[in-house]
């Protein structure tokens, strides 16, 4: 099979020959079908995340299944997956109080070579290569934990499917489960990226009245409109802190979203609610990175949150998801601007780290 690795930080993905161990018990093998190119992704590349190399980047993916290990049974051969980026094991700490996003399994896997939910299964000239986020999705095939594979309908197209694994559950989870936006509320954006995108839509589908997106680059805050934001603001131009006063009668926001991963525009967005507001920390900042905030926001009953996958249960949210989708009531194929080979991976991650569109998507 080909993958696209990353050997080294800050260097370019090369797309080479690797070998793909048979799945053990609780694996599955699946055959890639499409996946998306998430700033996370970039985030690896550049060692801001950190992680182990070398790597087959990618965590956004749609696939058929090709064999299964002794043992699953929630899938078979031939069925349509979403794949999911956090398996949990549904037993501890964290799954049993229903945070699965959180699990102890899933964060060992993350950080943990050779993964806790399995050895590796891939390698290049018989050393192994690691999987970003126990996916690798930037490759003809992979084996994953079954907990990572949802069941899609075989008319889903798995090319606008794929983004429903990360960008979709991740912002529009943010809204709806972390946040708990509420109807005829305000709301502010910062970054209309994939992931900021689908906060806006979020919004949207939580009744929000106010939905104020942010940005640098005029295309994008086009999108936002399309998405749901009934105001756009470009901090190039204007001052994106009076124009939230003035667009919440001088109180600040209910909801801010801070979709970029920058200490700073997080400070803003916390800024730029109101006394009892709630702020959502969303986009990835660098390890290590921090932010200042003045105590008398907290004196005053400010809320501010972290968020991971939309703090999301995979197999309860994503099936929702796909079901709003497929009603047309939310907006998944809207958010490929381009296509790519994996032959053309670098030119997607390129665009991504200009800033070009709102996804990219690896077809293979």
């Amino acid at each position: 099979m080909r993958g696209a690795v990353l050997h080294s930080t800050n260097a370019p993905l090369t797309v080479e020959d690797l070998d793909l161990a048979p799945p053990d018990p609780g694996q599955v093998a699946v055959r890639i079908a499409a996946s998306g190119v998430c700033h996370t992704d970039y985030s690896y590349q550049t060692g801001a995340m950190g992680g182990a190399l070398p790597v087959v980047l990618g965590h956004e993916g749609a696939a058929v299944v090709e064999t299964v290990g002794p043992g699953v049974t929630a899938v078979a051969p031939g069925d349509h997956v979403i794949l999911s980026w956090t398996p949990y094991c549904g037993r501890c700490f964290y799954c049993s109080r229903g945070f699965p996003a959180l699990c102890d399994a899933r964060a060992a896997t993350l950080a943990s070579t050779p993964p806790a939910l399995g050895t590796l299964r891939l390698a290049s000239g018989g050393q192994p290569v690691t999987q970003m986020a126990t996916l690798g999705t930037f490759a003809q095939r992979a084996v994953v934990a079954e907990a990572s594979c949802i069941k899609l309908a075989p008319d889903v197209p798995l090319e606008e499917a794929c983004l429903i694994g990360c960008a979709v559950m991740t912002g529009t989870g943010a809204a709806i489960n972390t946040a708990r936006v509420t109807p005829g509320s305000s709301a502010v954006v910062f970054g209309c990226g994939g992931i900021g995108l689908n906060v806006v839509q979020g919004c949207r589908l939580a009744g929000a009245a106010t939905i104020i997106a942010v940005d640098v680059l005029d295309p994008k805050l086009a999108l936002a409109c399309d998405f749901g934001a009934t105001h756009i603001l470009n901090p190039t131009r204007e001052d994106v802190a009076a124009a939230v006063l003035d667009l919440s009668g001088g109180r600040g926001v209910d909801y801010a979203f801070e979709a970029i991963g920058n200490v700073r525009t997080m400070e803003q967005a916390v800024a730029s609610t109101h006394r009892a507001g709630t702020t959502v920390l969303v986009g990835s900042a660098a390890r290590g990175a921090a932010m200042t905030l003045p105590y008398a926001g907290f004196f005053s009953e400010r809320t501010v949150k972290g968020c991971v996958y939309g703090s999301s249960r995979p197999h309860l949210d994503i099936p929702r998801l796909v079901e709003l989708y497929r009603k047309g009531r939310l907006k998944v194929a809207e958010l490929v601007t381009q296509t790519y080979s994996l032959e053309a991976i670098n030119e997607a991650m390129g665009a991504l780290a200009r800033g070009d569109g709102a996804r990219g998507v690896i077809v293979f």
